[in-house]
């Protein structure tokens, strides 16, 4: 038997002090969506704080920060998937997993900003839940794709 990691016996405690029972293999899932979650989020931290910087210090044009910064947080979101979250094989061509990778995230990108333009302008809903809606979407999106072709 594999000697589990930590993130991997904090989840197991947690599914037990929830009295969730569920097999090994479920288990294992819930141990990568947890760490997805932990990438992403610190993904979006990195995000937040480069377009911070590029727009306030450097003045760079709100657009060309935004590229910027959503490069830089898909750099590590890939080097952190690759190592901590998805079993990733070996043997795969590491530049095709990064262009599928890349290809998939500006993929979630757009269609963030289309449930963005959709949910505010079309629907007249309040752009932060439009924004949650959106995160949640793209998150499940992102997940199914690296899983797929990360794995």
């Amino acid at each position: 038997m594999k000697k589990k990691d930590k993130t991997a016996t904090f989840v197991s405690k947690c599914l037990k002090l929830l009295h969730i029972k569920v097999s090994e293999k479920t288990e294992n899932l819930f141990v990568q969506i947890f760490k997805f979650v932990i990438v992403g989020g610190i993904a979006t931290i990195i995000d937040w704080i480069v377009y911070y910087i590029l727009y306030n210090y450097a003045h760079l044009d709100p657009l060309v920060a935004n590229i910027l910064s959503f490069s830089v947080s898909v750099i590590y979101n890939y080097i952190a998937s690759v190592k901590w979250v998805f079993d990733v094989k070996k043997d795969k061509n590491k530049i095709r997993m990064l262009v599928e990778f890349l290809i998939f995230s500006v993929i979630g990108l757009i269609l963030s900003e289309m449930l963005l333009w959709l949910g505010i302008n079309k629907l007249g809903m309040n752009a932060m839940i439009v924004k949650i809606i959106a995160t949640a979407i793209v998150m499940v999106f992102n997940f199914i794709t690296r899983k797929l072709f990360l794995e």
